[in-house]
């Protein structure tokens, strides 16, 4: 792709495309392999993994490619400290930090050669992770699947905010599902891409059938924020999500209303296959996505599309 970015050159990566870590779905090496071997960043969600586990993904990523990838790591996460110290331990090339403060864990990777990527979500968190010495951002708006900023400011806007504040690399996150979303990044600033459901939606990504179909299925408007005022997911509107919001229009007590948000998981829905009751984690973009694809030809269908469209809007 014809767009000016430092990352490539940061990275070793060909195109400024980042596969978002996440949980079950690239909790295993095959999404992270098939996006970095077309050139992209593949990332590995360390979140829901056992130890072990995660060893053996990474070493069986590093034995698919020479390209370098990343392992995504919550930091409120109760095995992040193990997490931290089987990448370090795996000289993982790049740490995609998130959800905790990148402070006390930079100086660390970047003494072995390795490069830290966070995922923030307003202006101030930008700033002082830039301070802790952090490579690059992953900025994510509202619009994002999975969690999204509670403060449901959109990529667009937040976007701006944060560019206005820092000076490394920033990515993009939320909202996009083609090469045009991508091409829009760039023009808002964005020197990358993160796509989240978009990579969803291959044939290597670890979750359910029932899972896939049912994002498959739905339009621009079929996901909903379940549990603001706390932590809130974006997920597919289902019986579970309506439940909670009955829940929240009755006044249930916070206490209550948590426990309720709580009383179901990502793994319900991805894992075993409960798209009713269990939280199917999708963003906005779902309603622009039509087709479970390899993911190599995902990636190169965004790269075609984003070159188009930045010719077109050059010419």
């Amino acid at each position: 792709m014809g767009f000016r970015s430092r990352l490539p050159a940061l990275l070793g990566i060909r195109h400024p495309i980042v596969q978002a870590g996440m949980s079950w779905a690239s909790s295993s090496p095959a999404l992270a392999l098939a996006v970095a071997q077309a050139g992209g960043l593949g990332t590995i969600a360390a979140g829901p993994m056992r130890p072990p586990e995660l060893v053996a993904a990474i070493r069986a990523l590093r034995a698919g490619t020479d390209a370098p990838f990343a392992v995504n790591v919550p930091l409120y996460n109760k095995r992040s400290a193990e997490f931290l110290d089987i990448a370090a331990a795996e000289r993982v090339p790049i740490l995609i930090g998130s959800q905790g403060g990148p402070r006390g864990h930079v100086e660390r990777f970047h003494a072995l050669g390795a490069k830290w990527l966070h995922v923030v979500a307003a202006p101030e968190h930008a700033a002082k992770a830039e301070a802790a010495g952090v490579d690059a951002l992953i900025v994510v708006g509202a619009e994002a699947g999975g969690h999204p900023p509670p403060h449901e400011v959109s990529i667009m806007v937040l976007l701006r905010a944060v560019l206005r504040a820092v000076t490394i690399p920033v990515i993009a996150a939320g909202g996009i599902a083609d090469g045009v979303g991508i091409c829009a990044a760039f023009a808002l600033g964005a020197e990358g891409a993160q796509l989240g459901t978009r990579f969803l939606m291959t044939r290597e990504a670890t979750v359910h059938d029932a899972y896939k179909q049912a994002v498959l299925a739905a339009g621009i408007a079929d996901t909903t924020l379940v549990g603001r005022g706390g932590l809130p997911v974006r997920q597919l509107r289902n019986a579970f999500a309506a439940e909670v919001e009955a829940a929240e229009r009755g006044g249930m007590a916070k206490e209550a209303l948590a426990a309720l948000v709580a009383s179901r998981t990502l793994k319900d829905a991805a894992l075993d296959g409960d798209v009713a009751r269990g939280k199917v984690e999708a963003g906005q973009s779902a309603g622009l996505i039509d087709d479970i694809l390899p993911a190599a030809e995902v990636f190169a269908r965004l790269v075609a599309e984003a070159e188009a469209a930045r010719r077109r809007l050059c010419a």
